[in-house]
Formats: C-alpha cells, structure tokens, sequence
C-alpha cells in the first residue's frame, strides 16, 4: 500500500513537469508559454524605451560647460597646501625627514605654476578687472583663456631661492587657495578679497608675526570669473602664501585664516571650510 502511495506521487511530480498526455510543461502548453514570454518582452522592452527616452530629454537640458542648476554656499570652500591626511602640519627642524614631505608636496603642487609653464599656456592679464569673456549670442567663446599665476609671485614662499619653503629654518610657508566656483565675483567695486590669518584666542601669544605673498594676501581679480574645467583648461587658481617668521616653538598654534570681502559677509557655522580653515602649526627644536 504504501509502495503504491510513493508510486502515485512520485508520478504527479513527474507530470507536473512533463505531462505527455496534454504535452504541458509545468501546468503549461507550448503556446501559453510563448505567450507569456512575449508579454514579458514587450513589457521590459516598453520600460527601457521610457527610460531611455527620458535619460535623452533629461541630457537635452544639461550644458556641458556650466551646470544647469548650480545649489551652492554663497561662501567658496579654503584650503591649505601642504595637506596630508589631516590639516597638523607638525614636525622637528633637526629631523629633515619630518619636513622634508611638506617642502615636497610644495614643490609638486606649485610645479604646473612655474613661469616657463605659465607663460606658454596663459596670457599676461591686465591686474585688479575682472576678466570677462562673453559668449556671442549661441557661439561659445570656447576654449577660454587664462590669467598667468606665476610662482614668482609667491616670493620667499615660491620655493624658488628656498628649495625648502622655510621649513628647515623654523618658518613654514603655508599656502592658501579658495574652491573654484562657477561665475563667482569675489569682490565688488573693485575691491579685491584678502586672506588674513590669525591664532585661535588661547594661541594669541604664539603665532608671532606673519608675511603674505602677494603682498596683503589678495586674490587679484583678474582670475575671475571661473568658467569651468572644459571651458578654461588652462585655468590657473590664484594662490595665497602665508609665512610664520617666528612662531613659538615646542608648542600647538592653532590658526585660522579666512577670506575677507565685501561680497562675503558671512560666514557658515555649519561648515568650517566655508571661506575659512583651521589648522594646527607645531614646530619642535632642541
């Protein structure tokens, strides 16, 4: 009995499969099968069509050279170079190899600025106007021309007569470069924006006295305004560099530099690299 039990069920599975009775295949015929398979060809084939359609009209609205919708702070983004994995620029005047990285990643960061580069890739640009370059009506004025920023300009923090940036002689350069921001006008009136910088108020003491290069620590405004990284490919950043030419040693000097304008008025507290950045200074001598 129980023989022909297992018998008879082990048959239904068999026919559930493969019925040669009604030539089924799983509960279904040839036809029904086709059927169902077309459906399911037609109906995926209908979305990916939608969605092509739409990614088609969605990159109709899209400028390849200036976004569409630009949500932005209305206060550019700073930061500090050299910048390893954190903003502390800490190391030992007697120990070479303690500096040695940060006069390196100088030196790389500030090679596509040397003069010899600058001047075969961007123009000599009248100083303190804007530079504005209008498209005509539909034809782009495409590619954009530059503004030469010459590491010369940085004087003692060029790295030029100073392969060292002043690091083995306990008085770092730091520099200082603003985000690039599409269309931004930093300054009005011909006003141009400045850097200052200066210790966190438990530092106050320490930081000591302070050069910038260019002299007064401006962003001339003849790298203004940015027309983006495919329409100005040779587009230098204006840097700023600050130097510490006797800050205490053997200590943490907190700083903080900001940018100062007429166009900025506020800064976010929300985001500390909003148009400012922090950084920790320590220089340690025997």
């Amino acid at each position: 009995m129980a023989k022909e039990e297992e018998k008879s069920s082990s048959g239904g599975w068999k026919e559930f499969f493969w019925n040669p009775r009604t030539h089924e295949f799983m509960g279904r015929t040839a036809s029904s099968w086709g059927l169902i398979l077309l459906f399911y060809v037609v109906f995926y084939t209908f979305l990916a069509g939608m969605f092509c359609l739409t990614m088609y009209v969605m990159l109709l609205t899209l400028d390849d050279y200036q976004p569409t919708w630009q949500d932005r702070l209305s206060t550019p983004g700073m930061m500090i170079r050299p910048k390893m994995d954190s903003l502390d620029i800490t190391y030992k005047i007697e120990d070479t190899e303690s500096w040695d990285k940060y006069s390196q990643a100088l030196d790389n960061f500030l090679a596509p600025y040397n003069n010899t580069q600058q001047v075969l890739t961007n123009d000599a640009c009248e100083p303190d106007k804007y530079f504005i370059q209008e498209d005509s009506g539909d034809v782009r004025n495409n590619p954009k021309r530059s503004c030469q920023f010459n590491r010369t300009q940085l004087g003692d923090c060029s790295g030029v007569l100073d392969r060292t940036f002043g690091y083995q002689a306990g008085q770092p350069c730091v520099l200082l470069k603003l985000n690039r921001v599409i269309g931004m006008l930093p300054g009005k009136d011909g006003q141009t924006p400045y850097v200052t910088c200066g210790a966190k108020k438990e530092d106050s003491d320490k930081i000591g006295e302070l050069e910038y290069f260019p002299p007064n620590g401006t962003f001339n405004l003849m790298y203004y305004p940015y027309y983006g990284k495919k329409a100005q490919v040779n587009y230098s950043q204006p840097l700023v560099a600050v130097k510490f030419l006797n800050i205490t040693f053997n200590t943490d000097v907190n700083v903080e530099c900001k940018i100062n304008s007429n166009m900025i008025t506020q800064f976010s507290e929300r985001d500390k690299f909003a148009g400012r950045v922090s950084f920790k200074l320590r220089i340690d001598k025997n």
